[in-house]
């Protein structure tokens, strides 16, 4: 069975399960290397945290581009698939939106370094970061709706997210500043008055 390439029509085959089994693990080792070292530690110490050869990893990303994109995507579609998550295990809507927004600090905490990678290359990094609002702004919009009888409701999901986004901007640069801390007092707020 083979699924159709989004970039040339073509049909492109289906990976194996053990193929996307290694990626996803690449992915993951990826990440943590690069919140650990930047994105520009040396390929060798990923495909050692990952358990597999440095050819492995060119096989499923020829480029480093390649790997920072990829790694940018799956840690986006992380956190759009942890919203309806949330939501259905969480003891109410708001505790769901408060979980979510939690992840969103993380993400945006651990990528900035990806975000300035990828500046060099506009297009690519106005792709993404049009991908990374397609994907959430929905996610943050089903958890507002959802809280409704919980929070204020004058606040767009985009405000919202802008707002995290702003509070994080240099949260790993300085000691003094807790950007989590000031988030949780953004989310407190929107509760409404009992």
């Amino acid at each position: 069975m083979v699924q159709p390439d989004a970039g040339s029509g073509a049909p492109a085959p289906r990976k194996r399960a053990d193929a996307r089994r290694n990626e996803q693990t690449l992915l993951e080792a990826a990440a943590a290397a690069f919140v650990r070292s930047g994105v520009d530690v040396p390929v060798r110490d990923i495909a050692a945290q990952a358990g597999v050869g440095v050819g492995t990893i060119y096989r499923h990303f020829p480029t480093r581009a390649d790997l920072i994109v990829a790694v940018y995507r799956h840690q986006v579609e992380a956190c759009a698939e942890a919203g309806p998550t949330l939501l259905a295990s969480s003891p109410t809507p708001y505790a769901a939106l408060a979980a979510w927004i939690d992840l969103f600090v993380d993400f945006l905490v651990t990528k900035h370094g990806l975000a300035e990678a990828l500046r060099s290359d506009a297009a690519a990094f106005q792709t993404l970061h049009t991908y990374f609002l397609d994907r959430l702004v929905p996610v943050c919009t089903e958890l507002l709706d959802a809280a409704a009888d919980e929070i204020r409701t004058d606040l767009a999901a985009y405000e919202l997210l802008r707002g995290v986004g702003n509070l994080c901007i240099g949260a790993g640069n300085d000691s003094r500043y807790d950007a989590r801390r000031l988030v949780g007092v953004l989310v407190a707020g929107l509760r409404r008055e009992q």
